[in-house]
């Protein structure tokens, strides 16, 4: 898994092929889509426009709470791939966890049918890695006593002020790999005045620092942008090796720096797994 990815979340459907495009033209070979989004069909447009062959990207997508279940995710599963244009998937995530405000004693059960069906897509061939999204610790260890295949993924809401230091921690030492979603704050962490300090001293710029903040962490972000120039302003040199011209500088945050972000009393800035009902 490249150690960046471009998120396609609230993307529209008509800018999202020239947007995709742009994004694996410029070296950031990650896409995260998803049911929900609805412009899966316009992601696989960019993904043949862009003239990256396949096996050079990785490519992820997410079944809808609507389609919960072993069935109907096998159904879902094949309508992104029709909509998506491509025959497999590098990763396949439960987009949200069935929580028990909406099903009650019913809802691990429901979690682990849904799995059951990653599970066959995997060792089916379809699909190279399986995971979760928005699970929490107590969503997981029930998924898990069951598991034939064990979480690869799980990919939550995490920014500044909201770093999630035990799940991440739990997730580490089961080798479950972290993705971060809203790294800023749907754009409320870019003004807070430390971040605008902080970016200022290192000469970034606020969405950088939090970026990079987040790499530093051993986490994936899920950047978006609205535009080919946000886009190549946000896709940061994983390492100094890759740091060339016309890309963003290399830099690294002190440990004092990374702690101050940890620390920042923000929160969570949207709605949390076990209160959803959607």
């Amino acid at each position: 898994m490249p150690a960046m990815g471009y998120g396609t979340f609230n993307v529209p459907e008509e800018t999202v092929a020239s947007l995709v495009a742009a994004a694996l033209q410029c070296g950031c070979h990650h896409i995260d889509s998803a049911t929900r989004y609805e412009n899966e069909k316009g992601t696989g447009q960019g993904l043949r426009d862009s003239g990256v062959p396949r096996k050079d990207f990785f490519l992820t997508s997410k079944v809808w709470n609507t389609s919960r279940g072993y069935d109907n995710t096998m159904r879902a599963f094949e309508q992104s791939l029709s909509d998506l244009g491509t025959d497999y998937l590098d990763l396949y995530l439960i987009h949200w966890p069935a929580n028990r405000k909406q099903f009650g004693d019913r809802a691990d059960a429901i979690n682990r049918d849904t799995w059951r069906a990653l599970e066959t897509l995997y060792k089916e061939g379809r699909v190279r890695a399986i995971g979760l999204s928005n699970f929490l610790q107590h969503h997981i260890e029930p998924l898990m006593e069951t598991a034939e295949i064990q979480p690869m993924v799980d990919q939550v809401e995490l920014h500044p002020g909201f770093a999630r230091e035990d799940l991440c921690a739990w997730c580490k030492e089961r080798n479950i790999v972290m993705q971060a979603w809203s790294q800023l704050g749907r754009g409320r962490c870019l003004g807070h005045p430390a971040i605008v300090e902080m970016a200022s001293r290192y000469d970034v710029s606020p969405a950088q620092l939090i970026l990079r903040w987040v790499m530093q962490l051993g986490i994936v972000p899920l950047f978006k942008a609205s535009s080919p120039e946000r886009i190549r302003e946000n896709f940061l040199p994983a390492t100094p090796e890759e740091a060339v011209a016309g890309r963003p500088k290399w830099f690294e945050l002190s440990a004092e720096d990374v702690r101050t972000l940890i620390d920042l009393p923000i929160g969570p800035l949207s709605r949390q797994p076990d209160d959803v009902d959607f």
